[in-house]
């Protein structure tokens, strides 16, 4: 007997009403190859590949909170295993010396005039706004420097309005990339 879509367990919670969730489809296979990737210790998936994944909208879909808390948690099994074979591989030391070079080349990039920290797209397109960019990029700073606290899940769920004549989106999604990758690498 096999069970059918519409009486096997749902994953996670589906949108509501009108809301678009996660396709259903998309979430399931990608959690299926992520689980064999990690259960073989294959490096067919890493933790910035489920960082960066991304699901079509359907109406139906699953809830998009559930499902970007489980790849967080997803990503952070992925980068302490990362962790572990890069220490075992070239010793902590290394390990270290690596995560802070990369949070140095993150700070060059932070600590530049505010509204000039990424390229700005032109006056009649769309990109993020350069005040709320600027503020978080300044507690990213203070974390990187003096050690104010901010959590991985924060920066993960930083959000910026759509203005015209922003940052340029693929920039500062990139910095905010880069700045889960050295946060995670020294957990």
């Amino acid at each position: 007997m096999t069970i059918s879509d519409s009486t096997r367990p749902q994953a996670f919670p589906l949108a509501r009403g009108r809301e678009k969730g996660y396709d259903r489809a998309a979430v399931d296979a990608f959690l299926s190859q992520a689980r064999g990737t990690f259960e073989a210790g294959g490096a067919a998936l890493d933790a910035r590949s489920v960082r960066e994944v991304a699901f079509p909208l359907k109406r139906g879909g699953y809830q998009v909170a559930a499902v970007d808390a489980a790849l967080g948690r997803i990503e952070d099994a992925f980068a302490a295993r990362e962790r572990e074979r890069a220490i075992a591989d070239a010793g902590p030391d290394a390990w270290v010396e690596h995560a802070r070079e990369e949070a140095q080349v993150i700070l060059d990039r932070m600590s530049r005039a505010r509204r000039e920290r990424f390229d700005r797209v032109g006056i009649l397109s769309y990109g993020y706004s350069t005040d709320e960019v600027d503020l978080v990029t300044d507690r990213l700073t203070r974390f990187f420097e003096a050690g104010e606290p901010i959590t991985v899940d924060q920066v993960r769920g930083a959000a910026f309005r759509s203005v015209r004549g922003g940052y340029r989106e693929e920039q500062v999604d990139a910095l905010l990339d880069a700045v889960i990758g050295v946060m995670l690498a020294v957990r």
